[in-house]
């Protein structure tokens, strides 16, 4: 009998329940009516990221993409300290798979150099913004603080970074701070003025570069250390998807009066920029 009594008392409990939800859709109040604006809200959610982790830095630049850039390494006669230098130091990090970076340094008879590779990948946490568009506005921040001139009409911003043995210079690819027309004609502003070559200014000036990534531009300022030689920074960044990328290379060259060539140093950092593309997948 006491079964009987509790199976009727639990249908009257739901079916006073489906009544009360019954009534409730369909008076009028204001915060159901902003129910099916919240659904539609959800329908157009922006999309994640499609990375959702981040390479080891430190592992991301190999031997073959360190040798150009740090000439010095191959001059190192100790095994243990050029694997070292081939190993970098990793950057301080409180989450691996948000931002990570590594560094080089090595020292030569010519010059010392200096390596950094940062990547960051962007997360947004508003639901009508992607992490993509997210990551632009990281990328567009960082372009518009490094003020890059006005484009010319011959700005060459499609040229393909150099590959082979011309992104790398000729002879045993010790560094050549040479001081050379290119690298001498530069502007007070610290951006070349023209190259041997015959580039025109616009070919080596800080640019937008058009075939990295999703996008991408180049810097390149020269600064003097007091009495010392002047030293040049090469820095390219871009974007892939929500993946930011930072290269910044630096030389400092050990003669007083020499000026590291500015061609040399951009065909470089452009041509590590291009192999970490590549292997992002972008």
């Amino acid at each position: 009998m006491q079964r009987k009594a509790y199976v009727p008392g639990t249908a009257a409990l739901l079916a006073a329940l489906l009544a009360g939800c019954t009534s409730g859709s369909g008076d009028g109040d204001p915060t159901d009516d902003a129910n099916p604006g919240d659904a539609g809200t959800a329908a157009v959610t922006a999309q994640p990221g499609k990375y959702r982790s981040l390479p080891e830095p430190c592992d991301a630049v190999g031997h073959d993409g360190l040798d150009p850039l740090l000439p010095g390494i191959r001059q190192i006669t100790d095994p243990s300290q050029r694997d070292k230098a081939y190993r970098g130091e990793a950057e301080l990090t409180y989450d691996n798979d948000r931002k990570v970076g590594c560094s080089w340094k090595v020292e030569s008879a010519d010059a010392t150099d200096r390596l950094s590779v940062d990547f960051e990948r962007v997360v947004s946490y508003d639901n009508a913004v992607s992490d993509a568009d997210q990551a632009r506005t990281l990328y567009e921040e960082k372009q518009t603080a490094a003020d890059l001139p006005e484009p010319s009409s011959s700005a060459a911003t499609t040229q393909p970074p150099p590959t082979g043995p011309s992104a790398t210079p000729s002879g045993s690819g010790a560094a050549s701070p040479s001081g050379s027309a290119s690298a001498s004609a530069a502007g007070p502003s610290g951006s070349p003025a023209g190259s041997a070559a015959g580039a025109t200014p616009a070919d080596l000036q800080p640019r937008v570069l058009s075939d990295l990534g999703d996008e991408g531009y180049l810097d390149d300022q020269l600064g003097s250390s007091g009495s010392t030689a002047e030293q040049r920074t090469v820095t390219v960044v871009f974007r892939t998807s929500n993946v930011v990328v930072t290269i910044q290379y630096e030389e400092q060259p050990t003669a007083t009066g020499t000026v590291p060539d500015s061609k040399e140093m951009q065909d470089r950092a452009r041509e590590l920029a291009s192999q970490l593309d590549d292997a992002l997948g972008g």
